[in-house]
């Protein structure tokens, strides 16, 4: 185990926990518009000191790193998550991984975990995507998005590739958002897609080899039965007098 992989075992929990604190401190301002100035400055608090644990733990990492430049390489979304905030809560989607639950339910299969990596994906972005347009778009004019409500439902119209229109976003934030948020519905779309098309089509070769198991069980045994009367013919033969044998054959006297 490399240096690098040793911190991030360490500093899993600690992380996660941040990140469970940087969801809920961004998302009650923007929830709860009416929050005291107290409240506002401890969410306010809480949302640096995230970032700070963020950029600690990417900074060490870099510095254990044996080849920096291919750490930077192969960990941009851990650079993402220090330059932009609201991707921070996506870390928790690492949790699933974490939770022995799945273990029993089959995620320890690729496609298990696909399927659990794609649900709490879905459910963060989509958690994501609405605090970010709602506060994007709230108190601006010509805004359709004015409060929670407005933006969870502008957030799965959007994500499902529906559209319908009734609520759009107006700022250049809240079209930025809207944009990425369709790019993960597409990619969440197509990754559903393909993982069911696969568990189709693994059930069909189970069918398949089924039949094919059985086809090939009757086979031996009409063959076991072949062989079987051959020998009893064979037996029956060898118990006969010679005479009674080659009682078949033509008699020489006629």
């Amino acid at each position: 185990m490399t240096r690098v992989e040793r911190w991030e075992e360490r500093a899993e929990w600690p992380l996660t926990a941040a990140a469970v604190l940087f969801l809920a401190s961004y998302a009650l301002p923007i929830a709860f518009p009416t929050a005291s100035a107290t409240t506002r400055t401890l969410c306010s608090v809480v949302v640096w000191t995230t970032w700070a644990i963020f950029a600690l733990d990417y900074g060490v990492r870099l510095t254990l790193a044996e080849r920096r430049w291919w750490f930077v390489r192969h960990n941009a979304l851990d650079l993402a998550v220090v330059a932009l905030p609201v991707l921070r809560p996506l870390r928790l989607v690492r949790l699933l991984a974490l939770l022995s639950i799945l273990n029993r339910t089959g995620a320890r299969e690729l496609r298990g975990k696909v399927v659990a990596y794609a649900v709490g994906g879905t459910v963060l972005i989509l958690v994501v995507a609405t605090l970010a347009i709602t506060d994007a778009e709230r108190g601006h004019r010509g805004a359709t998005i004015t409060d929670v409500g407005d933006g969870f439902w502008w957030a799965i119209s959007t994500m499902a590739t529906v559209g319908y229109g009734d609520v759009v976003p107006v700022t250049v934030t809240g079209r930025l958002v809207a944009a990425c948020l369709m790019l993960a519905g597409i990619g969440l779309l197509g990754l559903i897609t393909a993982t069911l098309a696969s568990w189709l089509v693994e059930r069909v070769d189970e069918v398949t080899e089924v039949e094919q198991a059985a086809t090939r069980a009757q086979v031996d045994a009409l063959a076991a039965e072949v062989r079987a009367l051959r020998l009893s013919l064979a037996d029956a033969r060898g118990a006969l007098p010679d005479t009674e044998q080659r009682s078949g054959t033509p008699d020489s006297a006629d």
